[in-house]
């Protein structure tokens, strides 16, 4: 395959086939294109037949590369290896960075770590090896900062099994998160197939002040468009305000955007991506790119009109932005930090700050190490440090060897900081706190992404809040969230008072170069063919995947009601990571967990229901679901708005395929999980009249009818059974295309893309 980097004879020829579709499409469409028209239309696997038409054509695209990470590739390579490929048909990389958990410290998490996921990392290692695949080793980074560093380039189009794949956005790239199924698609050599989206651009306008950082532009834009916003859309900011943000400062704003439910986010090419690119030895790439502008930017006339050419403007002036925190239990429950201390009040949050947390794959890089350190050194002068625990996460070993080279990690540990492995850690869960026992109240402060209850400790009355590094230390030393670091002055260990200052502009790129460290990669073989792999058939971290059953070719009749979810039923809440990250591979085994974390809209229960076919109540959901599947009964679960928000784990659709799912039943879907149902041949439908959703009971029965005539566009009747004999008939609406369909008639995409190769 190919080697560390991507090579500029590679580059070249993405920009190559972008100029020839690009041709096509504009004679086809004949007006501007804006930025993100430009690379996804580019990347066309047929630029003159396919249709186009935003929010409703379904678009046949040729990534450029994949990601994996260690969590998801499981799944994915497990079931890449029944597609009958004999190698990956494009770049592709495995990144081992989310089984790491943080308890003790960098060198001894990564130790436990390694024994004790031997199994899998040796599983992931020899697949790897088998079909051409890059695998980066425990320890080398959390998968987005290493492909920022390695691999993304402008202009190119790239899916990861991670939902905060579009942080390569920041270097104008088309970074997509999706289910470990659509990687199968594309390293199996088919096109990946998506909803072609709108695009909302934002403005900006200004230049960042004081304590201002590029984390606030996208928390400001969660207030505002929410986390459903940017469902089925790319977010393409564009303005004068671009210029003063870093690369990776643009990093950490597109890699949020999937807090808004972005199908992706992306920035114009410009010259501070470029010296990013120079900074990380790829300047024969920004010299490329520098070339290939105009390809690389919306045309002049979006920037002009850009009503014309957007679904939707918002405009943000960053002069006059004012640092933000957002939280709990939401990313877009968001105010300025002058708010904060009223919002604690009023609300009867914890006061006292119990951990402040610096990193994950959203603030870790050079200079948001540097401002935190700024921070950091002024504490110092004034003989103050932590009186909470600090923990700080590098993003990748090139970060933590450069930013220890230049002190910046001495200056951190001597304010009280704990250096974790460079992973993602408390950011997905990867957590083990021994000063905090379930349901003790306790307010966090992170620089991560996520703050769904348990996604980082397990513990559903920890409440997290969200701010950039800078603003984390600095709350973090006072130690309080009704602090203002604009306005008040902190109490040193001594007792005496100061007043911190806003960080010093940091530095985006080291001075001397970045330090590689211990070099993590290990490169594909010349010729995998003969490398062997085998899966225990004890094991209960692993488990060889055999095919779902292909649809019955009849209707769906009476039904139970599995689950109907109240309120925000995210991929966390269906499938949560956390201690079940290790059976990720093992789809039985992961079942347990299986909507441990959905509020029963009946009882208000987590996790818990009724079995309709025994009468017994406060049984597990996966609890009733097996003894449905043991009986040959399939089951249906009814759901709120923007369900499945949150990561890409395709688990959240497979464990419920597995355990007899036959339809998912919703007021509205966020678009990755959709997409993931749909693969594994679970039917998501959606109520035509959301009000509906109040007509389900805790004892009904649900069919649906008409299958075999299911259609692009045409809805489904359901009947809703309720236990005194009386039914209410309602509408269902679904995006299921012709293809999409047919992954439901075989029982899943594998099914019918196996059947191809065969």
């Amino acid at each position: 395959m190919e080697s560390i980097d991507s090579t500029p004879e590679f580059v070249r020829g993405v920009y190559e086939r972008l100029e020839a579709n690009l041709a096509i499409v504009r004679e086809r469409l004949g007006r501007p294109l804006n930025l993100a028209e430009k690379i996804v239309l580019g990347h066309l696997d047929d630029p003159k037949g396919q249709d186009i038409d935003a929010g409703s054509a379904y678009l046949m695209l040729r990534p450029d590369r994949v990601a994996m990470q260690d969590a998801t590739a499981q799944m994915a390579l497990l079931q890449f290896m029944q597609a009958g490929r004999q190698q990956v048909a494009v770049p592709t990389t495995v990144h081992c960075d989310h089984l790491i958990q943080a308890h003790i410290s960098a060198a001894a998490d990564l130790a436990t770590a390694s024994v004790n996921n031997k199994e899998v990392y040796d599983f992931l290692s020899t697949v790897s090896q088998r079909y051409g695949i890059g695998f980066w080793k425990p320890g080398a980074g959390i998968i987005h900062q290493v492909v920022l560093e390695k691999y993304a380039f402008p202009g190119g189009l790239m899916i990861g099994t991670d939902s905060h794949t579009p942080n390569a956005g920041g270097l104008g790239m088309i970074a997509c998160g999706v289910g470990g199924a659509d990687a199968v698609d594309v390293i199996a050599g088919f096109p990946w197939e998506v909803l072609q989206p709108n695009t909302v651009g934002v403005k900006l306008t200004g230049e960042l002040q004081g304590w201002t950082a590029p984390k606030d532009v996208i928390l400001k834009l969660l207030s505002i468009l929410t986390v459903k916003g940017g469902t089925n859309r790319i977010v393409e900011y564009f303005g004068p305000g671009v210029a003063s943000i870093s690369c990776t400062g643009k990093g950490t704003i597109t890699n949020m955007g999937a807090e808004l439910g972005a199908t992706t986010s992306i920035f114009p090419f410009d010259d501070r991506m470029a010296k990013y690119l120079r900074g990380t030895d790829r300047a024969e790439l920004a010299t490329l790119a520098e070339k290939h502008r105009a390809l690389l930017t919306a045309d002049p006339e979006v920037e002009k009109n850009p009503e014309k050419y957007y679904e939707l403007v918002v405009e943000i002036d960053l002069s006059t932005l004012e640092p933000h925190i957002v939280g709990p239990h939401t990313p877009d429950l968001a105010r300025p930090i002058s708010q904060m201390a009223k919002d604690v009040q009023e609300n009867g949050y914890p006061d006292k700050i119990s951990v402040a947390l610096i990193g994950s794959c959203t603030n870790s890089s050079y200079e948001d190490i540097a401002r935190a350190t700024d921070v950091a050194e002024q504490a110092t002068a004034h003989h103050d440090k932590m009186d909470i625990p600090l923990l700080v996460t590098p993003g990748s070993e090139q970060i933590r060897a450069t930013i220890e080279r230049d002190g910046q990690l001495e200056k951190l540990s001597k304010v009280g900081a704990q250096v974790l492995a460079n992973a993602c850690g408390p950011c997905i869960g990867q957590w083990k706190r021994d000063e905090i026992q379930e349901g003790e109240a306790n307010s966090i402060l992170t620089s991560f992404n996520r703050n769904f209850p348990r996604r980082n400790d397990g513990n559903r009355a920890t409440l997290a809040f969200i701010a950039s590094p800078e603003i984390v230390m600095a709350y973090g030393l006072a130690g309080r969230l009704s602090f203002n670091p604009l306005t008040d002055p902190i109490t040193a260990d001594d007792g005496s008072t100061y007043m911190l200052e806003a960080p010093k502009p940091a530095p985006e790129l080291p001075a001397d170069s970045f330090e590689a460290g211990e070099d993590g990669f290990v490169p594909p073989a010349a010729d995998g063919s003969s490398v062997r792999i085998t899966v225990d058939p004890k094991s209960e971290r692993l488990q060889i995947l055999e095919p779902f059953a292909p649809w019955n070719r009849q209707d769906v009749e009476k039904l139970p009601l599995l689950l109907k979810a109240r309120g925000k039923c995210t991929t966390d809440h269906i499938s949560p990571a956390g201690p079940w990250l290790r059976f990720r591979g093992h789809i039985d085994r992961i079942s347990d967990n299986m909507f441990i974390g959905a509020a029963n809209a009946f009882t208000g229960d987590t996790g818990k229901g009724r079995n309709l076919e025994t009468g017994e109540t406060g049984q597990a959901f996966s609890d009733i679901a097996r003894s449905y599947k043991a009986k040959g009964l399939q089951w249906v679960v009814v759901g709120d708005e923007n369900y499945g928000e949150g990561s890409s784990r395709e688990h959240a659709a497979m464990e419920p395929r597995h355990l007899g799912a036959a339809a998912i039943v919703v007021r509205s879907f966020a678009r990755i999980h959709e997409t993931n149902l749909k693969k594994q041949g679970v039917l998501p439908l959606t109520f035509e009249n959301p009000a509906d959703y109040d007509l389900v009971q805790e004892t009904d029965r649900i069919s649906l009818h008409g299958l075999a005539e299911l259609a692009p566009g045409k809805p489904v009747k359901a009947t809703i059974h309720h236990e005194d004999g009386s039914t209410h008939e309602v509408t269902l609406r679904h995006t299921l295309n012709e293809e999409q369909i047919g992954w439901f008639e075989a029982g899943s995409a594998l099914n019918q893309l196996r059947s191809q190769e065969a």
